[in-house]
């Protein structure tokens, strides 16, 4: 299978700026009109350790990052040694002259001669990057002005100066290196978002307007992201003292008619359980962003995994519905993220939304999302017809009661954490417990029916299945396209919803393939386990990942070579 990618690579030590020009590298990247996809990877601390933000592009899409390095930017040593074991027959180093590249095709940059200040260094190694891909010059001017515009003229100036002169620098030598294929000529307009931002867009979308949080890798930028492009959207933040205290006030919030959103990791989720349990009695709307990364405690908690589905299906103590969602790229996100407001506001139960530090802070070029197309979300009820004798857990035969918003109607709505009458007040017999347990209990069957089924990718009856949910989706699709390319019949199914499981949706693609092979970023299997579970269907060729870094199609291949 050709590939006209190539995939850029910039490390070096944390406080160099490798994000800066990572992101602008990206923006012009995906305004020129290619495709990318961004790995970044980076430690736990605010300076020094070694950090690297990739990049894979080219003019068709890209589906998943890569191992093999075609342009290495190495901001220091460290870099080289790193990764010069990666580097493919074409690649090319851009390194400061000061570094030693031994046996390397590179390019040794004067950064001093080009600007003696070592705050623009970062810039002469954009425009180096950007001569060398051939991205226009006008492109990157517009990203320097767009960028520094709030610092005034002098600062933009001064940077698109030292910029020509490093694009002029690249243009005096012989790189080496082939430019990029031209993109396509008719590319539509596309934004620039990562997993978190697509999220927190698609909430804004479904009407939320209140987000509690308290600050997490890899979680913390849903939250900053709807504070700022919440601002004309009379959205309110609160960034509280811990998450515990972050999920009440949102169940709180919700109690009083927003629509609430908490964000966090395995950590913090944690302390959020009891809140988990409390939305879950209370029949109170919650959306939770659960944004994985390694265990157990601190474990990597700069990097990703996939290991917290049980986290999320089992948290809170007592049984009551839920939904999870697994969104796989930045569309799912988006949508994903609108449809659990539905679902939480309809049946009036926690929904999740799981995701993990790759898809979370993974940038990728999307068309801008059609608002037009959304469905209504559900919403609550402010003035109920019979005020005086509203029952807040009305017993109905779908389970779902009617939710009033206190204050905008003389309904009294009462809520409790202990269990309760269809009034609201406490009660412990067991006739009342019965009835308000299976009442809730019965929300589930709603949710069920309205489960988003999972996608096939290929042929049904294809002689292997790949079997993956969340971000998994992307090199799940590349390595099925190089293993039908080698004359392997292959197909992916991918999960975008992890629960419920409706099983008339996907067990006959599982009992039609020849062979099903899990791929799951976590040392058990737990998405596996989980349908062995529901439909005695076992699965027992798994490809698992637990190191903290992202599935790739090379590691899914080398991985097969030994169950195939």
């Amino acid at each position: 299978m050709s590939d006209a990618s190539i995939n850029i690579l910039i490390g070096g030590e944390a406080g160099q700026g490798l994000v800066t020009i990572g992101q602008l590298m990206s923006k012009a990247l995906v305004r020129t009109g290619y495709e990318i996809i961004v790995d970044q990877e980076y430690l736990s601390r605010v300076r020094g350790g070694h950090n690297w933000f990739a990049i894979r592009t080219g003019p068709e899409p890209v589906l998943s990052p890569v191992e093999a390095v075609d342009i290495l930017v190495a901001l220091d040593g460290t870099t080289i040694d790193v990764h010069k074991d990666k580097l493919t027959d074409r690649a090319i180093v851009l390194a400061d002259a000061k570094l030693e590249c031994k046996n390397l095709n590179s390019l040794s940059i004067p950064f001093e001669e080009l600007t003696p200040k070592v705050m623009l260094h970062n810039t002469v190694a954009l425009g180096v990057l950007g001569a060398l891909v051939c991205v226009e010059l006008d492109v990157l001017e517009r990203l320097m002005a767009d960028n520094f515009g709030k610092k005034g003229d002098e600062v933009v100036n001064e940077n698109i100066e030292v910029l020509r002169k490093s694009y002029a620098w690249v243009g005096e030598r012989d790189s080496r290196f082939e430019c990029l294929a031209p993109p396509p000529e008719d590319m539509p307009e596309r934004m620039m978002l990562n997993g978190n931002e697509a999220i927190a867009l698609g909430a804004l979308a479904a009407g939320c307007n209140f987000c509690s949080f308290y600050p997490m890798t890899p979680a913390t930028t849903v939250p900053l992201t709807l504070i700022n492009a919440g601002k004309a959207l009379n959205f309110v933040g609160e960034q509280a003292e811990d998450e515990i205290a972050a999920v009440n006030m949102a169940l709180g919030a919700s109690y009083a008619g927003a629509r609430a959103l908490v964000a966090t990791s395995g950590g913090g989720f944690a302390l959020m359980e009891e809140g988990v349990s409390l939305a879950g009695i209370t029949e109170t709307p919650l959306v939770i962003v659960l944004a994985q990364r390694p265990g157990p405690a601190t474990g990597l908690p700069t990097r990703t995994e996939q290991a917290d589905l049980n986290l999320a299906l089992y948290s809170g103590h007592g049984e009551f519905p839920r939904a999870v969602f697994a969104p796989g790229d930045l569309e799912e996100c988006f949508y994903l993220t609108h449809r659990a407001f539905d679902m939480t506001e309809k049946y009036q139960t926690p929904v999740f939304v799981l995701t993990d530090k790759f898809l979370a802070d993974s940038y990728r070029g999307v068309v801008p999302f059609n608002l037009d197309e959304l469905p209504e979300v559900a919403a609550p009820i402010l003035e109920p017809d019979d005020p005086a004798g509203y029952k807040r857990y009305a017993v109905t035969e779908d389970g779902v009661s009617p939710r009033v918003v206190p204050g905008f109607s003389e309904a009294l709505v009462r809520v409790d954490s202990d269990e309760h009458t269809e009034e609201g007040f406490i009660a412990e017999d067991q006739e009342t417990r019965i009835a308000q347990n299976e009442k809730r209990l019965r929300k589930g069957a709603g949710l069920l029916e309205e489960t988003v089924p999972p996608e096939l990718f290929g042929e049904d009856g294809a002689d292997l299945l790949l079997l993956c949910w969340g971000s998994t989706l992307g090199p799940a699709l590349e390595a099925m396209q190089r293993l039908n390319a080698s004359g392997t019949d292959t197909s992916v199914l991918h999960f975008k919803q992890l629960w419920p499981l409706k099983d008339d949706q996907f067990v006959p693609f599982l009992e039609e393939a020849g062979r099903v092979v899990g791929i799951e970023g976590n040392a058990t299997g737990q998405f596996a386990r989980l349908l062995r579970q529901e439909t005695g269907f076992h699965i027992t060729d798994l490809v698992l990942r637990h190191d903290g870094f992202p599935f790739t199609p090379a590691y899914i291949l080398e991985c097969l070579e030994d169950i195939l």
